[in-house]
């Protein structure tokens, strides 16, 4: 099987969606239970805002990733959905509605993520740490990923986030470094790197993640170095997924990857030694992430087991 369906060269057409793309309309009770609990307690969700393929099950299932410090994003990133513009000041009753959400839906994990917020003198790392620390309080079981912007020249925003300790670091890299100019415009793809590897330095023991889309334009050997890239920044996990055009204004979508090519990705992911690797046509960074989180704890814990002089 060919490793994309199609390749829209002169982006003059649509390309039509494969079988493989298609998710079925949220419909389910527990979806409405979900979002009521949400909307009423004020909470942004990535899982709306850019409208992922994914809501149905994930909210069936009582799963969502909240979006903190607003619904505007301060950036124009050519892919995502999230609107653009000057945000407003940061709700400080947030941190407090969203462990009061957590312990409503009784998460075991939870997603945190937000806008960029370049406004701000720390990048809102500092909001991210209440919310972890508010999380811890009201609900200690509950594991704790987040999703943060880069903190683009923000001195010490890094270290204010791994300080606070949440389970899972994530900054998601995107794309292949060839593609920032147009995709990530007001990203830098090695200050990504430099954010993965420094979260490691300062706290070992959590665990990072990071994630790219396909169908871009990239090539498959691009991807590739983008793997060792990240391996090189010790990252434990990465996910990688279809990117999908949310509006004609956005980055045009180049091409849909198959299965077998995700397949394809999945097994060198695993060969350079990502202790976790979700990739599949419908993987975002937040897709499955509390079964995922348990399956990367295993896997560390075999890796130390096999070299127990490493468990320091």
């Amino acid at each position: 099987m060919s490793n994309i369906i199609a390749l829209n060269e002169k982006n003059d057409r649509k390309l039509p969606k494969p079988d493989w793309i298609r998710v079925k309309a949220p419909v389910s009770r527990e979806y409405q239970g979900t979002r009521d609990i949400i909307h009423s307690l004020k909470l942004n969700t990535v899982c709306e805002e850019a409208a992922c393929p994914n809501i149905g099950e994930c909210w069936s299932k009582k799963h969502a990733t909240v979006m903190i410090m607003g619904d505007t994003c301060t950036r124009a990133c050519a892919f995502c959905n999230i609107k653009t513009g000057v945000p407003g000041a940061l709700n400080p009753h947030e941190p407090d509605n969203l462990a009061e959400a957590i312990a409503k839906l009784g998460l075991s994990h939870v997603v945190v993520t937000s806008v960029d917020r370049d406004d701000l003198p720390d990048g809102g790392a500092a909001h991210f740490a209440e919310c972890i620390a508010k999380i811890r309080k009201t609900s200690p079981d509950t594991t704790i990923e987040v999703l943060t912007p880069d903190f683009l020249r923000k001195d010490h925003a890094i270290a204010i986030v791994a300080h606070a300790h949440p389970d899972v670091y994530n900054h998601n890299i995107e794309t292949v470094p060839r593609l920032y100019k147009t995709i990530r415009p007001g990203a830098r793809y090695f200050n990504s790197l430099h954010l993965l590897k420094t979260v490691k330095e300062l706290e070992p023991s959590i665990f990072t993640k990071s994630g790219l889309m396909v169908g871009l334009g990239e090539s498959k050997d691009e991807v590739l170095q983008v793997m060792d890239d990240l391996r090189s920044a010790d990252v434990d996990f990465v996910t990688i997924g279809q990117y999908l055009q949310p509006t004609p204004a956005h980055a045009p979508l180049q091409a849909y990857i198959t299965p077998d090519e995700f397949e394809y990705y999945a097994r060198m992911a695993r060969a350079k030694g990502f202790l976790m690797v979700a990739s599949s046509p419908l993987t975002r960074s937040s897709y499955h992430a509390g079964e995922d989180f348990e399956i990367m704890k295993k896997a560390r814990e075999a890796q130390l087991a096999k070299s127990p002089a490493d468990a320091s």
